[in-house]
This record gives C-alpha cells, structure tokens and sequence, in this order.
C-alpha cells in the first residue's frame, strides 16, 4: 500500500516570518532614502535663498535701494506705490530679481525688508538705521542675539518642512504654527521685525518648540563693503 504523500509549501508561521523580515529589510531603507530626500530638500533652499540674498546685493548696487515684498504669492513684482513699499514683510519678490520663487519642499519664500533701505527716493546710506533683529537659542534654551538688536536690512525666510505659515505652489496658505512652535509664531508674527534662527528640532517640549524654519539675511556690514568697493557709498 502506497504511502500518502506529504503536501509541501510554506505554513502560514513561515510565510509571517518572512513577510516581517522583508518588513524590516523595506523600513531599514525607507528612512536612510527619506533622510536623503529631506537633506537634499534642505540643501535646495538654501541654494535658493543664497541666490536670493546675491540677487538683493546686485539690486541695491544697481539701485541705491532694497526692493519691496511681492504683490502676492502669485505676482512676484515688488509692492511699491511710488517711492514706499506698501509693506514690510511679505513674499520675496522673485520676479523682480528673477530669481526662483520656491524653496525645497514648493512653498514661496517670504521676506522682510527695513522700511528706510526700500525708499526709492531716499536711497540708504552707512547711516541708514535698520529695524530687524535676528535672534538664536544657547545651549541653556535661551534666546540669545545672533545679531546687534535693530541692525539687519532685510531678511529671507522659508518655513520649513512643516510649513506652517507657508503658501504652496497652487497658492494655498497652511495653517499658522502649533501653539507651541514659539519660534517658528515668532517669525511668522513679528510683523518682519523679529526673527528666530536654530538648528531643526522635532521635540516640541523643547525650548522654543518644533522647529524648521530657514533664516537667511543681509548682513549691513557686507552690503555696505559691496557698496563702498562698487564706488556706490559713501
């Protein structure tokens, strides 16, 4: 009499091993590709914004002056009604510089420019005052100066992974910072006169909360070398 034969093939304990070995195989390359994607994301905003703040020196040796924010997220020419910016803090006005209008992750840059250094009619000297501080956190959490307190002509902003505050490529504006993003409602709030600048960190129970905003600004020292070597001041 012929023995019955045995079925082969994996068991249902077998197939789970092996459907959560290669689980683990896919999350153990999933976050190095994201990591990657983040950094590079990163690394294209600040490209970004470096060409802005290049694109803001040529535009004050050609001009005497700073441009204003942008109309809007979708008009990127300066905001001006004769010789005064109609405000302070706003978009960066791309198409005035020509520049590009996005950071890494398709949200408009903002920025902020010091009344004075946008009036066409009075063009800014090495005495023109300025009326944006950038600020930093210690070691200890506290805020600390990152730079003299009403010294900077302008600044670049973006928001970050998160993007809070932000508004995307199609124009839609993201809901404003989490209650405690204290940092990043700083930059979004402080009417373009008050700015946060520190490395990102996720832990809202930190000082200063979440954190991903990119600062960038115009060092006035550095404007005005550019100016005075161009023959443009004194």
């Amino acid at each position: 009499m012929r023995a019955p034969s045995r079925q082969t093939g994996f068991t249902i304990v077998e197939i789970a091993i092996v459907l959560l070995v290669v689980g683990l195989m896919i999350g153990g390359l999933v976050a190095p590709l994201t990591s990657q994607l983040e950094q590079r994301r990163v690394s294209e905003t600040q490209r970004v914004m470096e060409e802005a703040r290049e694109a803001l020196f040529g535009f004050a040796l050609r001009n005497g002056y700073l441009p204003c924010p942008a109309i809007s997220a979708v008009d990127g020419r300066e905001d001006r009604s004769g010789s005064v910016c109609n405000k302070r803090f706003g978009y960066l006005p791309w198409a005035t510089l020509g520049v590009s209008r996005l950071d890494g992750w398709g949200r408009v840059l903002a920025y902020s420019v010091t009344p004075a250094f946008g009036n066409s009619m009075s063009f800014f000297s090495l005495n023109t005052p300025r009326d944006i501080t950038v600020a930093t956190r210690g070691l200890d959490g506290q805020i600390i100066p990152a730079s003299d307190a009403n010294d900077i002509p302008a600044v670049i902003l973006s928001f970050g992974r998160n993007g809070y505050g932000a508004t995307s490529d199609q124009n839609t504006r993201l809901l404003d910072a989490g209650i405690d993003n204290l940092d990043e409602k700083t930059n979004l709030g402080s009417e373009g006169t008050a700015f946060v600048t520190r490395p990102p960190g996720a832990d809202a129970r930190a000082p200063g909360g979440e954190y991903d905003d990119l600062v960038l600004w115009i060092s006035p020292n550095i404007l005005f070398n550019r100016m005075v070597a161009a023959q443009k001041l004194p």
